[in-house]
């Protein structure tokens, strides 16, 4: 598979990225977006359900919500989303101490979930 630039996309695509780069204020697409327009439909869905959930409505911070991205995309193994979303965290506020801090509580819920998953320790 590969990118779909923005010369080479349907009118419905270009529509979606002119908005990624309004909303982020960017002069292009990063790949993310142009891999997810060989599916106009997915790209769509992925960004509007991006555009509701990490925006800055809610009751969540928006450092917070990245934070929160970054942990998840370090339990899956993405290091795309992890570097991506620590760049938007840092561009929200998100300081080294913040960061730092996040990536000792994933390793230690990673390792106690392990823990409790491999003995098996009932709810009490």
């Amino acid at each position: 598979m590969e990118p779909v630039e923005y010369e080479n996309a349907s009118e419905e695509v270009r529509a979606i990225f002119d908005d990624i780069k309004s909303a982020r204020n960017v002069p292009d697409v990063n790949n993310f977006w142009k891999y997810l327009a060989n599916d106009p439909r997915m790209l769509d869905h992925v960004w509007s359900a991006l555009k509701d959930v990490m925006g800055s409505g809610g009751h969540l911070d928006p450092v917070v919500k990245e934070l929160i991205y970054i942990a998840v995309s370090i339990t899956n193994g993405c290091e795309y989303c992890q570097v991506s979303h620590t760049a938007a965290a840092r561009k929200k506020g998100a300081t080294d101490e913040m960061l730092k801090e996040m990536h000792a509580i994933v390793g230690l819920a990673n390792m106690t979930n392990r823990l409790a998953t491999a003995y098996r320790v009932p709810l009490d």
